[in-house]
């Protein structure tokens, strides 16, 4: 099928394939970095709105519920805008003849399956040199803990976590509410995600003023999360040294353990299919955190290959995800004709 046909004929089947060739830009090319020197970022462009809001908003002197209406208010703001942004860029990717390109470019830097396994990678490297101090420092680029209270072996379970656990908020749940509700529903949840990772945390600064954004994450993250964790468990299936049969039993027991209703699904597949204890207590700042293990029995003591046995579980799960799409466009050109 030609995706530069009119509309009328081909508007149904366009966000299947564009998506398609969305993930395949972003497997090959990643972050593009080279592009987002000349022009920020979409997320960053969003992250900036965000913090001069949060700046504006959320001052101490405030009472709580004051900043809580505030916060929500934010979020209204932030969720219309992008909604309308949104769907300006699909109306007019849907009838200019060239339209497609801007949203398979913009499809394709809001999603982060390739910068994700970058990202951990550069972890893996300083650890299995023994380089815990450069360890330290990659880690720091992609989790909220502090990085000087970890171990060889913390340093290592954070990098499987955030493996997991951005497999579904990274790159699961973006497809997922593009294939609900195309370009809008992409960037509407990257706005959601964003301002939950900015303001949705529980200290005494964002607690009230982040409510609304870590609430609405939590359900915009609640069927993504349950479905990354299935694919992990089949990624297992194929996976050298992963089990596929711990990986379901772990997610199903230990998912409800973590602190955040979604988190637990992807990572307990992870531990599960890689025998490793993830979770339990750490440190974010000054503040600790004394939560269960996900994968009781399996070892907390996980070392780079452990991790790179991560990356390869999540290559594999990413590789399935892309297929099931194929699949689905496959399915509905089948029944097209």
């Amino acid at each position: 099928m030609n995706i530069l046909q009119l509309p009328d004929s081909t508007l149904h089947l366009a966000p299947l394939l564009l998506l398609l060739f969305a993930l395949g830009l972003d497997a090959v090319f990643g972050e593009m970095g080279w592009v987002f020197r000349m022009m920020p970022h979409p997320v960053v462009l969003i992250g900036r709105i965000i913090g001069s809001l949060e700046r504006r908003l959320n001052r101490e002197n405030r009472g709580q519920v004051d900043r809580a209406i505030r916060g929500f208010l934010v979020v209204v703001f932030m969720v219309g805008s992008t909604a309308i942004i949104g769907a300006t860029v699909s109306w007019v990717s849907a009838w200019h003849p060239f339209g497609w390109l801007i949203e398979l470019f913009l499809v394709a830097t809001l999603i982060a399956q390739r910068s994700l396994y970058d990202h951990v990678a550069a972890v893996a490297g300083p650890l299995s040199n023994d380089d815990l101090p450069g360890a330290r420092k990659a880690i720091s680029r992609v989790v909220g803990r502090d990085p000087n209270a970890l171990d060889k072996h913390g340093v290592t379970r954070a990098g499987i976590e955030t493996t997991a656990e951005n497999f579904g908020d990274g790159v699961v749940a973006p497809v997922f509410w593009y294939l609900l509700f195309g370009f809008p529903g992409i960037l509407v949840y990257k706005t959601v995600n964003t301002l939950d990772s900015m303001i949705g945390y529980r200290n005494d600064r964002y607690r009230s003023f982040g409510f609304t954004a870590a609430k609405l994450d939590d359900v915009l993250n609640w069927v993504p999360a349950r479905l990354s964790g299935l694919i992990l468990v089949l990624a297992a299936l194929v996976t050298p040294g992963a089990h596929a049969g711990p990986a379901f039993r772990v997610m199903l027991r230990d998912a409800g353990k973590h602190r955040s209703p979604n988190a637990g699904w992807p990572e307990g597949a992870m531990a599960g299919a890689l025998d490793v204890a993830l979770a339990g207590p750490r440190r974010y700042g000054s503040q600790v955190v004394d939560d269960d293990w996900i994968g009781g029995k399996g070892r907390a003591r996980a070392t780079a290959r452990d991790l790179r046995r991560a990356l390869l579980l999540y290559t594999f799960a990413c590789v399935i995800h892309a297929a099931l799409i194929a699949a689905l466009w496959a399915f509905t050109e089948l029944h097209r004709g």
